[in-house]
């Protein structure tokens, strides 16, 4: 994946997060993360020493609070971000596209196990109905297939739903966009897929 900033693109964005208000270093850290979509976390080794190169160039002071030390910009720092406004707007733009991408990405694995949890309960109940009567030891047999069948439903019901909320809960955790559109549409296919299961077993 290519590099999220450009060359002197970070330096920019630090100034702009700081023109929004004053931050502490790992404030800062963890406003990148989720404003990347979780596709850029600095480490302290990269925002520091350009946090100290901008108080430096008079753009940003620093003042102890406690044990952290909280960057504020200054008047030229302020004034920076004003006559760069446009290349601002350009690496804004750029992170909003990394973000649609990786929302993307989460509807698609979405539909997709969804697809394969239809699939999944269509052959359980398509199977159940083909048990037929059998001696006391056979009707045995029919059980612990049953048992079976259960045990193998609640795998696959377990796994989607781990899946999914994993990948929700990432995606989200990133800062992603979750659309109503697309719970609208899991709990759609979610109904679906256990009125095909009941009905197969009422069969």
């Amino acid at each position: 994946m290519p590099p999220v900033f450009s060359h002197g693109d970070l330096r920019l964005y630090l100034l702009n997060l700081l023109a929004e208000a004053p931050r502490h270093g790992y404030d800062i850290m963890q406003s990148l993360a989720e404003r990347t979509g979780g596709t850029y976390t600095p480490s302290a080794g990269t925002i520091y020493p350009r946090l100290a190169r901008l108080e430096e160039e008079g753009l940003v002071t620093k003042t102890a609070d406690g044990r952290k030390t909280v960057y504020e910009i200054t008047d030229a720092g302020r004034a920076e971000v004003q006559s760069r406004a446009d290349d601002i707007a350009g690496i804004e733009a750029g992170l909003a596209d990394s973000v649609r991408l990786i929302a993307d990405e989460v509807r698609v694995s979405v539909r997709e196990a969804m697809r394969s949890l239809r699939a999944d309960l269509a052959a359980a109940a398509t199977e159940a109905p083909q048990a037929a009567p059998a001696p006391p030891s056979a009707e045995e047999d029919a059980r612990m297939r049953s048992r079976a069948q259960l045990q193998r439903a609640e795998a696959i019901i377990s796994d989607f739903r781990g899946r999914v909320r994993g990948e929700l809960r990432a995606h989200v955790a990133r800062g992603g966009e979750l659309p109503a559109e697309t719970v609208d549409a899991l709990h759609a296919a979610l109904d679906a897929a256990a009125s095909a299961a009941v009905a197969g077993l009422r069969r």
